[in-house]
């Protein structure tokens, strides 16, 4: 029986934990959080809701510690923090920072001899492996990855992290006319802002100065400022009644050239 903590009990955690539960081989042993953990109720019977101040100690018996922070600010500091005490996993999916992430969680896993893996999610994650799939058949080719339209949770955390925002939700939106032209075959070289557009939804705090809000998010590296990015406030009933749910998709698209023909086998789809 694997043990497993789970470190952070929002949308991320919760699914982990429902995750445990469809695997008989798998036991959830602790809920770590930073609030109280008198407040906080799970649904896994029999599992403790301890502090994260428990786990600073190196001693908690788990087998696995899965890390279910945001990646904008949490992951960067707790899944090296935490790789030199347990074996660990998160979804970092910060692209751009990925190499860092990597060697920072590298070298605190292998000077404790523990397994650290990161990037386990949506993309980074799953996405990447069709790619990989893709690359092995056709070697020769180019691959296109479309994301939604969609909630990104990372962008959303991002985004409440910002002073005086209470809420937020941000989709991902594929670019039609991009898409299009690679279902077709044509192989355009498109940049980052051509392929998507982003949209954010957004229950500013009472007072809080919309303007700066809008900017931040704009101009924020890594997650919004290469891309086109509309900002609507919108209230809390709004949110709750529009933007409760957490739609996804996307897909990988690759055209190329198999290893033992030289006839092109364009549009090899990988949808989730």
């Amino acid at each position: 029986m694997v043990k497993i903590g789970i470190l952070g009990y929002g949308n991320l955690g919760r699914g982990v934990e429902a995750a445990i539960k469809k695997n008989d081989d798998m036991e959830l042993v602790a809920v770590y959080t930073r609030r109280d953990p008198s407040a906080l109720v799970i649904n896994t019977e029999g599992a403790a809701v301890k502090s994260t101040a428990d786990l600073d100690a190196g001693t908690e018996d788990i087998d696995v510690l899965v890390i279910c922070g945001g990646s904008a600010t949490d992951l960067p500091e707790m899944t090296p923090k935490y790789a030199a005490m347990y074996n660990v996993i998160d979804s970092f999916d910060t692209h751009a920072k990925v190499p860092v992430h990597f060697a920072n969680v590298d070298k605190a896993s292998k000077s404790a001899g523990k397994v650290g893996i990161i990037s386990c999610g949506w993309d980074p994650g799953m996405f990447s492996l069709n790619r990989v799939y893709a690359h092995a058949v056709l070697p020769d080719g180019k691959d296109y990855t479309f994301w939604g339209k969609g909630v990104s949770q990372g962008h959303s955390d991002a985004v409440r992290r910002i002073e005086g925002v209470s809420d937020a939700r941000q989709y991902t939106v594929p670019v039609p006319a991009a898409l299009e032209a690679v279902r077709n075959g044509s192989d355009p070289v498109l940049t980052t802002r051509e392929k998507h557009t982003r949209e954010c939804f957004v229950v500013a705090e009472e007072g809080a100065d919309l303007e700066r809000i809008e900017n931040e998010i704009k101009t924020m590296p890594n997650y919004f400022a290469d891309y086109d990015t509309t900002v609507h406030f919108i209230s809390a009933e709004e949110m709750k009644a529009n933007h409760s749910g957490l739609p996804h998709g996307g897909s990988v698209i690759y055209s190329g050239e198999s290893s033992d023909s030289s006839t092109p086998t364009p549009n090899l789809p990988a949808r989730c």
